[in-house]
């Protein structure tokens, strides 16, 4: 009962801060667009700090997610019980895609963080967040379980 009482609190928050995770790089990567095509100056009080929040809260829902992923009975639970093989598409979405993309997608956003940190030019910052972080946004949003969001 315990178990099960974490795992659903668990469940929960990594399903509210995907809310304010995908708001936070919608805005990032929206920030960086108007930047660039506004030709605006990099600033530390706006553009770094959504920029490194939004990072920060992609790293947080991660690690949330892979201990779900590990106490839940949806995630390698389900592989090691069924195997590959027996997985439905709902299953698998939940117990591969889902985290495989997912995890893809923050590298590659703490990748467009690190580049954006070695170029001096406003313009290429910019364009670093809005190219890499859009992308990680794109990978995101394919392998969300919408079912269960609405469900």
């Amino acid at each position: 009962m315990k178990d099960s009482l974490m795992t659903d609190w668990i469940s929960v928050l990594h399903s509210y801060l995907a809310y304010i995770v995908l708001a936070l790089l919608f805005l990032a990567v929206a920030n960086a667009i108007t930047g660039l095509i506004g030709k605006r100056m990099f600033t530390l009080e706006k553009d770094y700090r959504l920029s490194l929040f939004t990072l920060i809260l992609c790293h947080m829902q991660l690690i949330i997610g892979l201990l779900l992923y590990f106490i839940s009975s949806s995630g390698f639970f389900a592989v090691k019980t069924l195997g590959m093989g027996g997985l439905n598409p709902a299953a698998r979405l939940l117990a591969v895609e889902h985290p495989f993309i997912n995890i893809l997608a923050v590298v590659i956003i703490t990748i467009g963080w690190s580049r954006h940190k070695k170029v001096m030019e406003a313009r290429k910052k910019f364009k670093v967040i809005a190219l890499l972080y859009g992308l990680g946004l794109l990978l995101i949003l394919t392998r969300i379980p919408y079912a269960q969001w609405f469900n």
